[in-house]
């Protein structure tokens, strides 16, 4: 995701806009450097262990798991088993957060993988009625097992917990080693801020620098050192969710219109992170965007052409805030052979010339 254009973190987009309440709705349905295949083993970073042992030797024989979950009616206390027999099946999915962007995945990764088991953990069981209904198993964060997953995807945001890089390792022991291991990540550590172009080979912030970048990519050298993938999404968006969204809700806000953001739709960074993980690699890390970068400015007035929100923005009166970059992943499009469904903004909006 794109942290010049981000406003606060969500459950499921790392510096997303906060999700305000809802306006009319629209009248429509809902790197570390890579080489040129795409993608490179990342660097490590300062203070990041080496690969976890137990990770070398994954258990022969799983034991059968129980976790505390909500009913389909939502009556709390009651106990599910992980499966009928304890096993994990050789597609079986853990994703950690499944938030708005889990969910998608998680409904990708079961039209691709008939048969399978999806679980999800989370740090409350607020929503876990929610998880049953859509056949996503959930558990709590800390919740003791020994079973293990051939596929884990992590895409919890870093603000509700005080040790990211942590929350990450632990994730990472949840995978046995075999399938993929990936974590959303952000497209805020590379390091340009003055609208100039950036892909998978352009620079991160250094180590130091800035907290926030910091975070993410002492999280991404955690991935990386246990041979998971990291793909970086730019700003994360749908028809009530994303900058527009925040912006249609505020009326005027005080940054700069030409700041230029990037953008990816929940449904492709679904479908970029399956196809990610499908391939089985190792210690990698990906760009996602949908490679049509906008000015703020021209993201509203894309919103108004479109005529499907009923909210009129204002405008933007900031002058001195940062600029931003402009977003290419035409490596990781061609490596993991994967096109967006929704190739620009306008496009989903149904106003592309």
């Amino acid at each position: 995701m794109d942290a010049t254009t981000i406003i606060i973190a969500s459950s499921s987009s790392y510096f997303a806009p906060p999700r305000l309440a809802r306006p009319s709705s629209p009248r429509f349905p809902s790197s570390v450097r890579l080489p040129s295949s795409g993608a490179s083993r990342a660097p490590s970073v300062s203070g990041i262990s080496r690969l976890d042992p137990r990770l070398k030797s994954p258990p022969s024989t799983p034991r059968s798991l129980r976790v505390r979950a909500l009913s389909v009616a939502g009556a709390r206390g009651e106990e599910m088993a992980v499966s009928s027999t304890g096993a994990v099946g050789q597609n079986d999915l853990l994703i950690v957060g499944p938030g708005v962007l889990g969910r998608l995945v998680a409904e990708r990764w079961r039209e691709e993988h008939s048969g399978c088991q999806i679980y999800g953990q989370t740090v409350t069981s607020d929503h876990h009625d929610e998880l049953v209904k859509l056949g996503i198993i959930p558990s709590l964060k800390g919740t003791k097992t020994d079973q293990r997953f051939p596929y884990v995807i992590f895409c919890a945001p870093p603000s509700r917990t005080s040790d990211y890089p942590g929350d990450v390792r632990l994730a990472a022991l949840s995978w046995n080693g075999e399938g993929s291991f990936l974590f959303t990540s952000s497209s805020a550590p590379y390091d340009c801020n003055d609208n100039g172009n950036c892909d998978e080979d352009s620079p991160v912030v250094p180590i130091g620098r800035s907290p926030r970048t910091d975070v993410l990519l002492k999280a991404e050298a955690v991935v990386t050192e246990f041979g998971g993938s990291v793909i970086r999404l730019a700003g994360l968006y749908q028809a009530d969710r994303g900058a527009h969204s925040y912006w249609l809700q505020k009326g005027t806000v005080e940054v700069r219109p030409d700041h230029i953001l990037n953008l990816i739709h929940y449904e492709d960074a679904a479908s970029l992170s399956v196809a990610i993980m499908k391939k089985k690699l190792r210690s990698r890390i990906f760009l996602g965007c949908d490679n049509h970068p906008l000015s703020r400015q021209e993201v509203m007035d894309i919103v108004e052409k479109s005529g499907k929100f009923s909210k009129k923005f204002e405008g933007f009166t900031g002058t001195n805030d940062p600029l931003g970059k402009k977003l290419n992943n035409s490596k990781t499009r061609a490596e993991i052979g994967w096109e967006p469904k929704y190739p620009s903004f306008s496009h989903f909006l149904g106003v592309a010339e």
